[in-house]
């Protein structure tokens, strides 16, 4: 691994930042920050490690982005997509026609998902699948000639895709700008289940749940009451907002409120499903709620290739199917089941059954966490939270009062930018640093993660104290 800051760059290197800037509109781009210094080209993978254009080796610990499940540069897997390409690179789902690897997938995911869950809209991803739920619960609702309950009810700091209806869903402040629109009329946000930063003072995690549903309840009501009110969408454990992991029953409690009053629960496990809590699907098996429709993309294909899924009951099934009214449904997409994605997808399945990563994540899991806590007694740290491979170091200026360093000082990213010389990949979101590595993840890479993580905390500490912004 790296321990030193990464040489000059080559003419090669070169070349590709300078057509990157160029060219490329980047997901999230800085315009000023980014037209100075670029972007880090990765050019190679293996496991859980990347290689830079100039031959700089990381340990990726952000996993791609919360995707990479089975590592990368899997030959299993790219050989069963070669074969899916050769054999049949795309084939149309629209109306009467199929193909193979989306009907076995399909199935796959009917098995998988928990309860009655046996029915799947394919999409190119996590957003559009959000998407997708959002209009195929219009359609349900119209169906059963409920046109009022159309209002959807979300959290501050969930992120759910980047879509116009799922940005609007999403409630992460940093992510609302003036310069984007939102749906801004049937879309509603109440507060995260962040007990470390929302909970009154003095309050108990189960007084804080508490005054979480009720706020919930209250939410319906103020919205005209359940006729109004079509559907709630919740991560199971909340990812780009900041590894969120909800005081114990929370989740079940907000589910019985959606069953008392027939609203839609949706479990956007684009993030969750897949082994990173250590089972295919998180919903039932970790938090014991049962969804109407789970959201999927991700881990689905490990990365591989782009595949979105939302799974949905038998309830919505039974009534927008109906018989002797001759409706049609207009919606989805030119690769919707997509037969080189889906053999993907079930190739990746194949392997993580095989492969037992399930059990490594349930084994090395609690290591990892286990580790990061010992990160509590650097002094810019204010908590360490999250499970299994889903993990997260928020820094704060004051751990006693847990007062944040400025924003425009972007902690996260000076310690990630730490990190990178370090050889190790984070991810920085402002005072955040989350990590959502490969299911490969061993005792070993755990134990250079939080050395190395300790490292580049500990060098900024150094340059914050020099800059005065930080004194011991």
């Amino acid at each position: 691994m790296s321990t030193v800051a990464q040489p000059q760059q080559t003419d090669y290197t070169q070349d590709i930042v300078e057509k990157d800037k160029a060219h490329f509109v980047h997901p999230w781009q800085l315009f000023d920050v980014f037209n100075e210094e670029g972007a880090l080209p990765i050019v190679r993978g293996e496991g859980c490690r990347v290689w830079d254009a100039d031959g700089n080796e990381y340990f990726d610990a952000v996993g791609g982005l919360w995707c990479n499940n089975i590592g990368l540069g899997n030959k299993e897997m790219a050989e069963a997509i070669g074969e899916q390409a050769l054999k049949m690179s795309f084939a149309s789902t629209f109306v009467d026609l199929t193909n193979a690897p989306a009907a076995e997938l399909a199935a796959k995911l009917a098995e998988l998902a928990p309860g009655d869950l046996n029915h799947v809209l394919y999409t190119c991803g996590g957003s559009t699948a959000n998407d997708a739920a959002f209009r195929l619960m219009h359609y349900y609702n119209n169906v059963r000639g409920k046109h009022d309950k159309k209002h959807v009810i979300s959290r501050i700091n969930s992120y759910h895709g980047s879509t116009y209806v799922a940005m609007s869903i999403g409630g992460k402040p940093g992510d609302r700008v003036p310069e984007f629109d939102y749906i801004e009329d049937t879309i509603h946000h109440i507060t995260d289940p962040n007990y470390y930063r929302k909970a009154l003072p003095g309050q108990t995690e189960e007084e804080f749940v508490d005054m979480l549903v009720v706020e919930f309840e209250d939410k319906i009501i103020e919205l005209g009451g359940a006729d109004y009110v079509m559907a709630y969408f919740a991560e199971p454990v909340m990812g780009a907002g900041g590894v969120i992991v909800a005081p114990e029953g929370y989740n079940r409690r907000m589910w019985d409120v959606c069953q008392e009053h027939d609203i839609l629960y949706v479990s956007d496990e684009v993030v969750t499903a897949f082994g990173r809590l250590g089972h295919w699907f998180a919903s039932k098996d970790e938090f014991d709620i049962q969804p109407d429709i789970i959201i999927s993309a991700k881990g689905l294909t490990s990365g591989y290739l782009p595949l979105g899924a939302a799974i949905f009951s038998d309830r919505i099934w039974d009534v927008i199917s109906e018989e002797g009214h001759g409706r049609y449904f207009p919606q989805g997409f030119t690769y919707s089941g997509h037969p080189v994605a889906c053999a993907a997808a079930l190739k990746n399945i194949e392997i993580m059954e095989r492969d037992k990563l399930f059990d490594n994540v349930k084994e090395v899991g609690p290591y990892f966490m286990e580790q990061l806590q010992t990160l509590m007694d650097l002094p810019i740290v204010g908590q360490v939270r999250g499970k299994q491979f889903m993990a997260c170091v928020e820094f704060v200026k004051n751990p006693e009062t847990k007062e944040t360093f400025d924003e425009e000082l972007d902690i996260g990213k000076r310690i990630a930018n730490e990190a990178d010389k370090r050889g190790l990949i984070v991810r920085p979101i402002v005072h955040l640093n989350i990590m959502s590595p490969p299911l490969t993840m061993t005792r070993e890479d755990v134990n250079f993660v939080v050395k190395t993580l300790r490292e580049s905390v500990e060098a900024t500490l150094v340059t914050l104290e020099q800059e005065g912004h930080w004194a011991p």
